[in-house]
């Protein structure tokens, strides 16, 4: 469970998520509030990779450049981590919550979230499609790629906000936004495989991924790489609505965009003009 959790080479992309939608409102004076549910999720992430490197599943070696858990312990011990983190994420929102700064409708709410995202109309729905390899289309492609993997994105921006308190819009344009950057990364570590033959730039290899159709398969490079662009411009678009009543605290969630597309944080070049004059 450590080697799965705390490997190195992780990006701690829901974790991080999760911290800076939670500070859109208070900046970093409550961060606090966010540690517990970041920490879950980040538990639950880990869960779903170790169950999706397993050899019925995507097998996949590789995982950040590292063994694999099942590569390392064996299929069965990598079979029971999985299982035991995701209700340890469960167990840590409960017991590690501090409710002097969050309500208990807010940790419900959080735990609702949580499950939904794992189950049946989740990821988990998003690894039946991969499995099944029925794939054929663009819309098809997509729509697995957004349950398997954004999905999990957008659970952490929407927990983040949930923490504070937020009404239902500026969660649903949070969703929106890091739907569109889950989508947006794998689609990139997609396009990254083709490059590399067979690693992609989270140290993962291929395994049987190569036996379903990946966007690139189905509708070429051009068109994958004119996606990216398009998935870009509207994770940006999502967060706009957060500039005049965030200003700055908003810029943490502008330069994840970009990250997912060119691997690196540039904060400056991830700044939409409105905001660098705030």
């Amino acid at each position: 469970m450590r080697y799965s959790v705390l490997s190195g080479g992780a990006k701690r992309a829901p974790s991080v998520i999760c911290v800076a939608a939670c500070e859109l409102v208070d900046g970093r004076e409550r961060r606090d509030a966010a540690f517990p549910t970041a920490c879950a999720l980040e538990m639950v992430h880990a869960a779903s990779l170790v169950h999706d490197d397993l050899p019925c599943m995507d097998a996949a070696s590789l995982r950040r450049g590292r063994p694999s858990t099942h590569a390392l312990y064996g299929v069965d011990m990598a079979i029971l981590a999985g299982d035991a983190l995701f209700p340890l994420a469960y167990e840590h929102v409960t017991s590690a919550t501090p409710l002097a700064l969050v309500s208990e409708h807010a940790v419900v709410q959080i735990l609702a979230e949580i499950a939904r995202t794992v189950g049946s109309t989740g990821m988990t729905a998003g690894q039946f499609l991969d499995l099944e390899g029925g794939s054929s289309s663009e819309s098809q492609v997509l729509d697995v790629l957004g349950k398997k993997f954004g999905e999990m994105a957008e659970c952490s921006a929407a927990c983040g906000r949930l923490l504070r308190g937020a009404g239902d819009e500026e969660v649903c344009m949070l969703r929106r936004y890091r739907r569109a950057v889950g989508v947006l990364y794998q689609l990139v570590d997609d396009i990254l495989m083709e490059e590399k033959e067979g690693v992609g730039s989270n140290g993962r290899s291929m395994g049987k991924m190569r036996s379903n159709a990946s966007v690139v398969d189905v509708v070429g490079m051009d068109r994958a790489l004119e996606i990216v662009e398009g998935l870009r411009e509207k994770a940006k678009n999502h967060l706009q609505g957060f500039e005049e009543k965030y200003g700055e605290r908003v810029l943490p969630l502008y330069s994840f965009v970009d990250y997912a597309v060119d691997r690196g944080f540039v904060i400056q070049e991830a700044i939409p003009a409105s905001i660098a004059k705030v």
